[in-house]
């Protein structure tokens, strides 16, 4: 293929792809619930969690047990993201509105892109509603303006590759029934980590799941980037003991995975 047809064919489905993603937007204006439930976890998330969990766990070498939860919050909240992308796919899949997609002269990955585009502007929104509910109910970042940002950078690029796995998810389902019945599997990712309560007091095979577990290194990143108690120590698993390296090795793992299949099942799908 030719250079020039090569740019234009880029420029195509950079095109289609962002009018997917103001498609995507456009379509909260007319789901107030979805924008309520989007934006309010982040407060409910620190009340409930942070004053319910916070006066019966200790936190290994002492400190706040919101400092401590916020860092798995943030995780939390980006890991449930990919139930964001799965719904939406699944419920047009059901609509028959990818079958119109399809039948349209626009690139087969705009679908995919757009759809992460729009799950990343939104998850940056909620991260600052979390970040601002943390602050007033105690919580504080001890390392600087470089770290806080790297930390947040951080936080964005797992939530972007979580939203590929969700999208490659939701081309799976048929319609949005399916979807739900996906989403409770989320649950014991984030549950079996050291979100709510340090690892080393889990049975042996359990720590073992926990501490190799992503959300467990993604977690502890965003203490020790934050500055926050609880950093896990003496003999670590290997993500444990090198956290940023391992959550950013795991996203671009997951894009490396699922962006090709996503983008091959819009693809293929139909024919």
């Amino acid at each position: 293929m030719s250079a020039p047809a090569v740019s234009s064919g880029l420029r195509t489905g950079l095109s289609d792809g962002l009018a997917v993603m103001s498609r995507n937007l456009l379509k909260l204006k007319h789901q107030p619930g979805q924008i309520v439930a989007t934006f309010a976890f982040p407060l409910v998330s620190v009340i409930l969690f942070g004053y319910v969990f916070g006066s019966a766990i200790p936190i290994p070498g002492g400190g706040n047990y919101r400092e401590y939860l916020m860092p798995g919050l943030f995780v939390m909240g980006t890991v449930f993201g990919v139930m964001g992308s799965l719904t939406v796919i699944a419920k047009d899949n059901g609509l028959g509105v990818m079958d119109r997609f399809r039948s349209m002269p626009m690139a087969r990955s705009a679908v995919p892109f757009g759809q992460t585009a729009a799950d990343l502007l939104v998850a940056a929104g909620s991260l600052v509603i979390m970040a601002a509910c943390g602050l007033l109910f105690g919580w504080r970042a001890h390392n600087g303006v470089g770290a806080t940002l790297g930390a947040f950078g951080l936080l964005l690029l797992l939530q972007y590759a979580v939203s590929w796995v969700g999208v490659f998810l939701g081309a799976l389902a048929k319609n949005e029934e399916t979807a739900a019945r996906i989403g409770p599997l989320i649950f014991p990712v984030t549950m079996i980590s050291n979100i709510f309560v340090p690892t080393d007091g889990m049975p042996a095979v359990l720590q073992a799941i926990a501490d190799w577990n992503p959300v467990s290194a993604a977690t502890v990143a965003l203490r020790q980037l934050f500055g926050n108690p609880g950093l896990p120590t003496g003999d670590l698993a290997w993500p444990l003991a090198h956290p940023v390296l391992a959550t950013a090795g795991w996203s671009l793992l997951l894009l490396a995975i699922f962006v090709p299949l996503s983008v091959r099942r819009f693809r293929t799908a139909g024919l």
